[in-house]
């Protein structure tokens, strides 16, 4: 159960990076919050090799920040792997560089973690920077899948978001932890090899929560700490380049971590999805996404005895009934066939997961206050 946290808490074990390119207005706009609100933790920028001014910006704006430079773009993924080999904490939090985080929005979550050694990672809420009474897409309250692995988040439904009415101030096991702002245990992530690096973008969160879940370890979401995030930031929803990202991910997602007695039908389903949604992409003019998804599903399976090399790596794979977070049902077909719009519309019991001890949720309570921006 998760408790008040102590206002003496210290979090000098805690290392909060941000991975960087490009990005001195974001340093700019962003860092002050980061640095006015993260009690006594270590304040690390990772500069992903930057052609503008950043190193500079970072050197003679924010002198207290520690900077670790790579020779060269290495991505999210293996930025933030090579990084964190280098950095010596207990804790780690990988934030955006386009995310302003709140007072005392860091306390609850090293609390958490610091409180219930089985939890390696969490999350905390996080609302739109454009819309601040909005959840953001990235994370919102916490993120969940369905049972055929499509992720989605408590707030948010593909692209409907709801409104923060204090509707998931609460602290409770998902099925993973935003990337945007993770909290995560260490030796945890160092056991794992952290990020998926043949992923490069989008979903490596999910797929390094879902295999903590597999190696025994939780995931949470705590609203008891708040956070606004800009988003988008990387690739435009509508660039073939992340349509071909996320299917290939998602292909590679559901191959690696799902129970052998569950994956030849999800797999099954999945391909089958993908088709229709390739053909809805051409009925709406869109080929370029249309042809995405086509070389997605072609270079997945080339790849395929490296996914299946990366499955065997894992000691165990856990059937949907054993995950919290996990929706037993389509939310393609709840959101497009039935209307569901918002996550309180789902019901309860799809959720087998969740109805043990381990997934009833906990009040975030007054101690761990979520503070306005």
């Amino acid at each position: 159960m998760a408790s008040k946290p102590s206002a003496a808490a210290s979090c000098a074990d805690v290392a909060v990076v941000i991975l960087n390119w490009n990005g001195q207005a974001l340093l700019r706009q962003f860092l002050p919050s980061v640095l006015a609100h993260s009690a006594d933790a270590r304040i690390i920028v990772v500069d992903n090799a930057s052609t503008d001014d950043s190193v500079r910006v970072l050197a003679q704006e924010f002198p207290t920040v520690e900077v670790l430079a790579h020779a060269e773009n290495l991505g999210f993924c293996a930025g933030y792997n090579q990084a964190l080999q280098q950095i010596q904490a207990s804790y780690y939090v990988l934030l955006n560089s386009d995310v302003a985080v709140t007072p005392g929005w860091l306390r609850p979550l090293r609390e958490l973690l610091e409180q219930q050694p089985g939890i390696a990672a969490c999350q905390p809420k996080i609302r739109a920077q454009a819309a601040p009474d909005a959840f953001e897409y990235a994370g919102a309250g916490g993120g969940y899948l369905d049972r055929l692995g499509y992720p989605f988040c408590r707030g948010r439904l593909f692209d409907t978001l709801e409104k923060d009415r204090g509707q998931y101030d609460d602290a409770r096991p998902v099925a993973w932890a935003t990337g945007a702002c993770m909290f995560v245990r260490a030796s945890a992530w160092h056991a794992l090899g952290g990020l998926e690096t043949a992923f490069f973008a989008h979903m490596e969160e999910i797929d390094l929560c879902w295999r903590l879940w597999n190696a025994g370890q939780q995931v949470w979401y705590h609203g008891g700490s708040t956070v606004y995030h800009v988003g988008g930031g990387t690739l435009h929803k509508s660039n073939p380049r992340k349509t071909y990202l996320n299917f290939r991910n998602g292909l590679a997602l559901v191959y690696k971590n799902a129970h052998s007695r569950e994956l030849p039908g999800i797999m099954a389903a999945r391909l089958v999805l993908d088709w229709v949604a390739a053909l809805r992409f051409l009925a709406q003019g869109s080929t370029g996404d249309a042809k995405a998804i086509l070389r997605a599903h072609r270079d997945f399976f080339r790849g395929r005895s490296y996914w299946r090399q990366k499955r065997a790596e894992a000691r165990q794979q856990l059937l949907t009934q054993a995950r919290p977070g996990v929706y037993n049902g389509s939310l393609v077909w709840a959101y497009f066939a039935r209307g569901i719009r918002a996550f309180s519309q789902l019901d309860p019991g799809g959720f087998p997961g969740d109805q043990s001890g381990l997934g009833r949720a906990v009040g975030a309570g007054s101690g761990a206050e979520s503070v306005p921006r």
